[in-house]
């Protein structure tokens, strides 16, 4: 029983943490949902920052839980970043940290000042 309940949560958090990862991209394009956009913006960063403090710059909550599901299925070498880990998951190659952070850093600054702007900086 406790092997369905791991297989299932490992697509949970494919499913649920890729999805969150193109929202935090994108959603602020959509009117209706552009506060809960920067919300779950500020959320990402608060686990990047402020528990990163203590856990390392860049911690995600997600990503530790994922991967505590993944090592209990047995998988290993897994890379710091959740981003790199999707790239080879589905494209088999493995880039590096650096590029990937760097990337992962800048798309997400553009996603927040997009969002600061839809919700703040474009009233008339």
């Amino acid at each position: 029983m406790e092997s369905f309940w791991l297989h299932f949560l490992n697509v949970f958090f494919y499913v649920f943490h890729t999805v969150l990862i193109l929202f935090n991209l994108f959603a602020w394009i959509f009117p209706k949902i552009q506060k809960l956009h920067l919300y779950s913006l500020f959320i990402t960063l608060f686990s990047w920052g402020i528990l990163g403090f203590w856990k390392g710059f860049g911690y995600c909550f997600l990503t530790d839980w994922h991967y505590q599901i993944l090592r209990k299925l047995g998988e290993t070498a897994m890379p710091s970043s959740y981003i790199a880990f999707l790239i080879e998951k589905f494209t088999g190659w493995l880039p590096g940290a650096e590029l990937v952070n760097t990337w992962t850093l800048i798309l997400t600054v553009i996603a927040l000042i997009c969002s600061i702007w839809v919700n703040f900086g474009n009233r008339k």
